[in-house]
């Protein structure tokens, strides 16, 4: 009759033998809540309310001797000087007036009552235009009321 003693112990070794494995479960559950928070949150973090800008109060650059002026009244007409111009004759307009020379910058006037979407319509035009040189004509700090 033959006794194994190596064999019991070799089974209790087995069972307790180590893991070399890592659970990620957790991780991934701590993963899938933040996602979570940060997606409720982020919308949460923008401001959607209306903006009443101030008025610059930058040092004023010196003009060039004839500059050139685009004025956008509040009816959405379009003026280059005193003359009203049509939205289809504006390339033309500008042509004339800059001598076509599109590195002359255009200095854009328009109305307070000019919507944010009807000017950026406007700088869209002069941009097809080829004209990338603009600058925004506002009222000086210490003059606005």
């Amino acid at each position: 009759m033959g006794v194994r003693l190596g064999g019991r112990r070799r089974a209790i070794e087995d069972d307790l033998a180590v893991a070399h494995e890592i659970n990620v479960t957790p991780f991934i559950d701590v993963m899938l809540v933040l996602l979570i928070i940060f997606m409720v949150a982020a919308p949460l973090a923008t401001v959607d309310l209306g903006v009443d800008l101030p008025a610059s109060t930058a040092a004023p650059q010196p003009r060039p001797d004839k500059p050139v002026y685009l004025t956008v009244q509040q009816d959405l007409t379009l003026a280059i000087g005193e003359t009203v111009v049509a939205r289809e004759a504006l390339d033309g307009t500008l042509q004339s007036a800059t001598r076509g020379n599109k590195d002359e910058r255009i200095f854009v006037r328009a109305d307070k009552a000019v919507s944010y979407g009807d000017l950026m319509a406007v700088m869209n035009l002069l941009r097809n235009a080829g004209y990338l040189k603009i600058a925004l004509v506002g009222l000086d700090g210490r003059d606005a009321p």
